[in-house]
Formats: structure tokens, C-alpha cells, sequence
């Protein structure tokens, strides 16, 4: 089976603590921006999961 970093596919959802990895910005503030509206998550169950295409709109503002 062939993983999707092989094939140059980003990730459609990261959990919080990749997205904090992946901006450099503190969880608190990942969740200040979740809660403003700036960053879209969707949640499975108890996982809540941040919308790759939302950070990526966030950091290149």
C-alpha cells in the first residue's frame, strides 16, 4: 500500500498538537483562533481535528 507522503498528497485534518508544531503558535492560542473562527475544526468523536486547508489559509495572510 502506498502512504500519501509518498505521493505528495497533504493531509485534509491534524490533530491540535501537529497544528501547534506545524505553525509554531502555542496550543492556547491554536484554540483562541479555533474559537474566533479563524482556524475550522471538525470533530470525531472526542478528537477534534483542524482543517489542514484552514491553517494553511491562516499562515499565508
Amino acid at each position: 500500500m502506498t502512504d500519501a507522503s509518498d505521493q505528495g498528497l497533504a493531509p485534509i485534518t491534524v490533530r491540535v498538537a501537529t497544528a501547534v508544531r506545524l505553525t509554531g503558535l502555542s496550543r492556547s492560542r491554536i484554540y483562541e483562533l479555533i474559537q474566533a473562527g479563524d482556524i475550522e475544526i471538525v470533530k470525531v468523536g472526542r478528537a477534534t481535528l483542524v482543517r489542514y486547508d484552514s491553517l494553511q489559509r491562516l499562515t499565508s495572510r
